[in-house]
């Protein structure tokens, strides 16, 4: 498989991690069938349940902001801004580790646009240099990392289980 093609999976796999694989049709490769995905599990945890830490960890909200955060950048760059990592502060998402429901309503919505255009810009054939092939890249594996963290944190937020991917296929 070339680089183009390679390329070309990314939107799929980004696409599965934070939109779901609810098509029993479709193949997953990441999540199992039926999954929600990272906004549909978002979608089902309350603002009080998003505001809670274990051990001294981050929140489910500030994993939330931080991926949001982490999207506006790349946006930003597909957008043409030449380094908008420059003047990044990534310990920003977790100092407000609390939100309202108002709140939490607003940041699912800004994660769902900042993931949507994210999702439309991994789609674009571009060439880009060694980092920031790198950067595209990790934005889908990173995404993934803190699907699984949120899931973790909050057992609402998890997913379908293989042996409910099971019954699905029945």
């Amino acid at each position: 498989m070339n680089t183009v093609d390679f390329m070309k999976v990314l939107p799929d796999l980004f696409a599965e991690i934070v939109f779901g694989s609810s098509d029993k049709s479709k193949n997953t490769y990441m999540l199992n069938r039926g999954d929600d995905g990272l906004l549909g599990s978002l979608d089902r945890v309350s603002a009080s349940a998003a505001s809670s830490t274990h051990a001294g960890g981050g929140s489910i909200a500030a994993h939330a902001e931080h991926l949001r955060y982490g999207f506006s950048l790349v946006n930003q760059w597909a957008s043409g801004a030449k380094d908008p990592w420059k003047d990044a502060d990534w310990t920003r998402a977790w100092k407000k580790p609390v939100v309202s429901e108002e709140e939490w309503r607003a940041l699912r919505d800004a994660l769902r646009r900042e993931a949507e255009a994210w999702h439309r810009e991994l789609g674009i054939e571009r060439e880009v240099s060694d980092t920031a092939a790198h950067w595209v890249v990790g934005t889908v594996t990173h995404t993934a990392y803190h699907l699984g963290a949120i899931r973790q944190i909050d057992r609402d937020a998890r997913g379908p289980t293989a042996e409910d991917e099971r019954a699905l296929k029945a």
